[in-house]
């Protein structure tokens, strides 16, 4: 064998040594239990979708996928948490609308959600629905803006708490309809529902599953859905966009990683995520929480969130919410 042709050989099997690494940790992984931090208490909607799918990675994937509940400051304690975290695949963040209002929401934040989360996958997207207590005479979501223009300052809208989803989207009809509404923030949706069916609180805007019992029971009413189409758990709701033209807010989840973490994770991550968009059971349980199952890819999610972020970042700022 000639020099020359030793000499090759060896630069080309080193150069090959070099990028077998990186392929074989995609290949393998993971080797040890993976965590997928949630920024809300456990039985939340963002920790129900957790487990659902940290089961089937679990499964599909042959390692444990712990759910790590971190709950607080609308969701920014999980989400530095995996900032911080080494970005070698083995922590996932449930990522939610949450993230996208946070943003603008808070002055300071430790860290840039666009610029420090790799998205992964979106997951779901669910309507939520306008409903009030019997006591308003609104019949629809036009009679109801007719109604709140003439009673100023009258009407107190609740809200699971302060800056989270269920209270962006009802700012969001505020801005674009021109009605004045107090806000009144709970601690968690159950609160806030029981002052709305006493009568203290006059319209809410949350998950369908939520409120369907009284809906049912002729306890509320609902007045729209606040997607632009129509949700199979409540057909009879119009799309709120009926009214006021181009409403669209929804609840939606995904899943992000810290920045840095590889492409071929990623890639691995999504792909079986977006396999347990195909299953009916998981699509099924998924619809049960009140959303629709969604599969796309982490460039599609990253899309999804950077239009997420601009369009609540004009609702804080013209609303001018602050966190508590």
């Amino acid at each position: 064998m000639t020099l020359r042709r030793r000499r090759f050989l060896q630069l080309t099997a080193g150069a090959a040594a070099l990028a077998l690494p990186r392929f074989a940790i995609a290949q393998a992984y993971p080797t040890r239990p993976v965590r997928i931090v949630v920024g809300f208490p456990a039985g939340s909607a963002a920790d129900i979708l957790a487990r659902l799918f940290g089961n089937w990675l679990a499964e599909r994937l042959g390692q444990p996928f712990v759910i790590e509940n971190r709950p607080g400051a609308g969701s920014n304690i999980a989400t530095e948490t995996v900032v911080r975290a080494p970005p070698d695949g083995y922590t996932l963040l449930m990522v939610t609308g949450s993230n996208a209002v946070n943003a603008t929401l808070y002055d300071r934040l430790g860290y840039n959600f666009i610029q420090d989360i790799a998205p992964v996958a979106q997951v779901t997207r669910g309507a939520l629905v306008m409903v009030v207590n019997p006591s308003v005479p609104a019949q629809n979501v036009a009679e109801f803006i007719a109604y709140a223009k003439a009673n100023p300052d009258k009407l107190n809208m609740a809200s699971a708490g302060n800056g989270g989803t269920t209270h962006v989207v009802g700012e969001l009809f505020k801005v674009m309809s021109g009605v004045d509404m107090r806000h009144v923030p709970y601690r968690g949706s159950a609160s806030a529902l029981a002052d709305l069916l006493a009568g203290k609180a006059h319209v809410m805007f949350d998950l369908i599953p939520a409120l369907i019992e009284p809906i049912k029971t002729g306890k509320l009413r609902p007045l729209s859905v606040t997607t632009m189409q129509r949700s199979d758990l409540l057909p009879s709701a119009p799309p709120l966009s009926d009214f006021v033209a181009g409403y669209d807010a929804a609840f939606w989840g995904g899943v992000g990683v810290p920045k840095g973490t590889s492409s071929e994770i990623i890639d691995k991550l999504n792909t079986e995520i977006r396999s347990a968009l195909l299953d009916r059971t998981i699509t099924m349980r998924i619809s049960d929480v009140g959303y629709t199952a969604f599969a796309g890819s982490p460039a599609e999610f990253g899309g999804f969130i950077a239009a997420e972020t601009e369009k609540w970042a004009k609702v804080v700022t013209v609303a001018g919410l602050k966190p508590d």
